[in-house]
């Protein structure tokens, strides 16, 4: 049974990530396109991050049979930001909600996030999962992040919010194009209206989480040096306190200067980075949408073959 509301909404592109998800593919088509067949303008858009599997192939096979599915392939993997900026990048549809390929988190409650936007009040619906079934460290360090990104960072983000998410995709454009590492800490930051919805999660039926305990570590400093100043403001106290301490000759003054001065150069060097021109966040080896020029490596023209060997030449001696 289906959670449909009654009525047909129009107008959804389902934006789904894929890393190595081999026959997982199959299995997120057939359940979201049986799900969510009342809606009229259905897009189904894979963006298969530089997979080294068979994912691709599936997903091509799909799309020759079914109109509704689009989709993108990078030249490697480039991580799920660039999967957000190319996806919404080129949703078709008004609304896009994002949904791993793990399905993890059913189907049937796109529709919970389509019943919160109902009203015309919101811009971003974010799922928020009940009972999570992931394990017990990726959950705490979720928790953990998080929490010091809101009580010791001071940034605002939506409490308890997941990746499983309806976006207005004109809001999510914007967004993306602000290049900023973390899409639920920049909704707040924008003023873009969102809200919370309850919804479901079950464990996973195939594969592994893409997401280690390492890269969650890196996209939490991503998160904390990217919002916040605080860091950069700890290590002036710090260099303060260093100062005084070596003016008043102190014991232990001579080596917290130099260990201050090591952290600020560090800290300094992260905020530096943010002020770098930014690299493209991913270029397209193959694609069944229009693609922008700077997507692809190739500048959006064919490049005619090499030219030969005058004696590898058809008619050469």
């Amino acid at each position: 049974m289906t959670g449909a509301p009654t009525g047909a909404p129009t107008g959804l592109t389902v934006l789904v990530p894929c890393f190595n998800e081999g026959a997982q593919v199959e299995v997120a088509y057939r359940e979201l396109t049986a799900e969510l067949a009342a809606i009229e303008d259905l897009e189904i858009l894979f963006v298969d991050d530089g997979s080294t599997d068979d994912s691709l192939a599936r997903i091509r096979a799909l799309a020759e049979t079914d109109p509704r599915v689009r989709y993108l392939s990078f030249t490697r993997n480039f991580g799920i930001e660039a999967v957000m900026a190319a996806g919404f990048r080129h949703a078709g549809q008004p609304w896009t909600v994002q949904c791993d390929a793990d399905l993890q988190v059913p189907p049937s409650q796109i529709w919970r996030l389509l019943d919160g936007a109902a009203g015309g009040h919101y811009d971003v619906v974010f799922g928020r999962r009940v009972r999570r079934r992931d394990p017990l460290v990726r959950r705490l360090g979720s928790a953990g992040m998080h929490w010091a990104a809101r009580a010791v960072f001071r940034i605002e983000m939506p409490r308890g919010a997941s990746t499983f998410r309806l976006v207005r995709t004109p809001v999510a454009r914007t967004i993306m194009d602000l290049r900023l590492p973390w899409f639920m800490a920049a909704v707040p930051l924008v003023g873009a209206r969102h809200t919370l919805v309850e919804v479901s999660h079950r464990e996973r039926d195939a594969g592994r989480s893409k997401l280690r305990l390492a890269r969650l570590a890196g996209h939490s400093f991503e998160l904390f040096f990217g919002f916040s100043w605080r860091p950069l403001n700890v290590v002036y106290l710090l260099a303060a306190l260093g100062l005084v301490a070596a003016a008043l000759g102190l014991p232990g003054a001579h080596l917290l200067v130099p260990a201050v001065t090591l952290a600020a150069v560090a800290v300094v060097g992260r905020y530096v980075h943010r002020l770098a021109p930014p690299r493209p966040a991913y270029y397209v080896r193959e694609a069944n949408v229009p693609l922008r020029p700077e997507d692809t490596l190739f500048q959006g023209a064919p490049t005619p073959p090499p030219p030969l060997r005058p004696s590898a030449a058809p008619g050469g001696r």
